[in-house]
């Protein structure tokens, strides 16, 4: 799967990709050289093939981001996969990140793009108010205050 959007903050997430691709092979390979032996021998490698799917899934996440990457190129001061956010939902601004979230990192904040906050998000520039609805009934406002 390859995203084309002309902009250079999906290269990350192409980066990580081919680093996690790399990563699943090499612990699929390392599956297949231990396959020898009996079921009991076999049996061992659960930690192999649970190492496997979660990679599969790290995977099916970034490919995911990269799918609803928008096509045309955007200009720096609006929301995009990828961009840092400034967001003020009234009680002070608070940075994230517009992305699927990696384990690897949990540290770092992020608003998923399928969200409803995401999808409201994208396209915004920075000083945009947005109501977006939260859950069926509940509106809530945010200011952007940033977006690099």
């Amino acid at each position: 799967m390859t995203a084309d959007t002309g902009s250079h903050r999906i290269d990350p997430f192409a980066t990580r990709l081919a680093e996690l691709r790399a990563e699943r092979d090499r612990a699929a390979a390392e599956i297949n050289a231990g396959s020898r032996g009996d079921d009991a021998d076999r049996a061992m490698n659960v930690d192999a093939y649970a190492r496997v799917a979660a990679l599969e899934g790290r995977i099916a996440a970034i490919e995911s981001t990269l799918e609803h990457a928008p096509a045309s190129k955007p200009t720096a001061e609006t929301v995009t996969i990828g961009s840092h956010v400034g967001l003020d939902f009234g009680d002070g601004a608070e940075s994230f990140v517009v992305a699927a979230p990696d384990p690897e990192h949990p540290e770092v904040p992020v608003v998923t793009p399928k969200s409803p906050l995401g999808q409201a998000l994208i396209g915004a520039r920075s000083g945009s108010h947005i109501s977006y609805e939260a859950q069926p009934g509940q509106t809530l406002d945010v200011t952007v205050t940033e977006v690099s």
